[in-house]
């Protein structure tokens, strides 16, 4: 549910900001970046363009912060200009998920996960999620939960028409009541309700079928932090056999935005053989452990043969269940800047 604006030194700032003292703006607005650029993540599945339409919210914001008229609290109104502009951005760049390739390799005998892949998913660093917002502008918990931040939920949620997104992150990510979440779009309460049933319809289609045993905790768990120290173990000793050991028999690995991907364990482990050992290896690897959408991560560096540096070389995002690896989902080395990774080591 909406939250009631702070007392008489945010009032201050807020009558000053309104009347076009643009330092006063600024500091208003910057309270609420985080948890805007996670309403915007979900809303555009690529940390990118959230910082960008961030940033179109803020500017939206100041040229027309005159229209502010008090009938709901600022930080509502800010949610207003942030939704639109992911609105129109989406109309601008309409995409939907695309029916899946054949895995490069696969395992004989595992089942295929979804029909349909989300080319345009990006990670989100987990330290932009942890410092907290300043008093008075402290996001209800649920902005930032595991479960509406996992990469699994950014997928299935990006099925959803944008509008039908809109109502689910407000009602049941955010905790908006249908008549706040109607007053936003400006629809009727009526049709706010009927476009969230639509849209845990297809969620429900969408989300893995264990997320309800999903932890909503954000620290990761003992299990969690032992599987990708087994995991960067195996990148780094360039040992196939301890690899397969960290994957479960049904895993699967994609390369967003490439179409590749790769299902079963076994196949995971094939794919990798080439590079590690045999004539044919890469180099030497390092790797290093973070996080990204309150996930376990890896970032690997890659020294090839004749050269003195590690160079970066990809982000793998971790799925844990039971102790075991069952989803890794892989980047480039162009967003190590965003997680605060060197280039080199």
């Amino acid at each position: 549910m909406i939250k009631e604006e702070a007392g008489p030194e945010e009032s201050a700032v807020l009558a000053a900001a309104l009347a076009g003292d643009e330092p006063a703006f600024g500091t208003l607005v910057e309270r609420y970046r985080r948890e805007l650029r996670v309403h915007c993540y979900r809303m555009l599945g690529s940390f990118e363009e959230s910082e960008d339409l961030v940033q179109e919210t803020f500017l939206r914001a100041w040229r027309k912060r005159e229209g502010f008229q008090g009938r709901s609290t600022f930080r509502a109104w800010l949610y207003r200009i942030a939704t639109n502009a992911c609105l129109d951005f989406l109309d601008r760049h309409p995409r939907r998920p695309r029916p899946r390739e054949a895995p490069v390799l696969a395992t004989p005998g595992v089942s295929a996960p979804s029909p349909t892949e989300v080319f345009w998913l990006r990670p989100y660093p987990d330290r932009l999620l942890e410092p907290p917002a300043p008093a008075g502008a402290e996001p209800d918990a649920e902005v930032v939960a595991k479960e509406t931040i996992e990469l699994a939920f950014l997928v299935a949620i990006q099925h959803l028409p944008p509008r039908q997104r809109v109502v689910l992150i407000l009602r049941d990510v955010l905790g908006w009541s249908a008549q706040e979440a109607a007053a936003l779009l400006e629809v009727s309460v009526a049709a706010v309700k009927s476009a969230l049933q639509r849209a845990r319809s297809t969620m429900r289609e969408h989300l893995p079928a264990q997320r309800l045993e999903w932890a909503p905790s954000s620290d990761p768990t003992e299990e969690e932090r032992a599987a990708l120290r087994r995991y960067m173990d195996a990148v780094e000793q360039a040992d196939p056999e301890v690899l397969a050991g960290v994957l479960r028999a049904d895993a699967w690995q994609t390369m967003p935005p490439a179409p590749i991907w790769i299902l079963g364990g076994e196949a995971i482990v094939e794919a990798w053989r080439p590079a590690m050992i045999g004539p044919e290896a890469w180099g030497d690897w390092r790797v290093l452990p973070t996080r990204a959408n309150r996930q376990p991560a890896a970032a690997a560096y890659l020294r090839r043969p004749g050269e003195s540096e590690y160079q970066g070389s990809w982000l793998g995002v971790l799925r844990v269940e039971g102790g075991l690896v069952t989803q890794i989902t892989t980047f480039g080395a162009e967003i190590f800047p965003a997680f605060g990774l060197p280039s080199t080591l």
